[in-house]
């Protein structure tokens, strides 16, 4: 399975779930190091599901502005709140 068809299968909660459990496996200290570096690879792609889960949500949000009393559209940038 290619880490695009895991994105699409994978939701965002369960990706979250499975890299909470590989971070607690690994700092228990108790894995082979084999097993270890497996779960360090499969944590990474966890990682990277939820990065781009999370980016796909913020370009769908967009926010209500109002200007000259008037509420837009806008799309969600935090970029603009700092």
């Amino acid at each position: 399975m290619t880490l695009r068809n895991e994105q699409e299968d994978v939701t965002f909660e369960s990706a979250l779930e499975r890299l909470e459990q590989i971070v607690r496996d690994l700092e228990s200290g108790e894995l082979p190091l084999e097993k270890a570096i497996e779960n360090f690879q499969e944590g990474m792609k966890m990682a990277k599901i939820c990065r781009d889960k999370l980016d796909q949500a913020e370009q769908k949000i967009e926010m209500l502005v109002k200007e000259n009393g008037e509420f837009l559209k806008k799309p969600f940038n935090p970029e603009d709140e700092r």
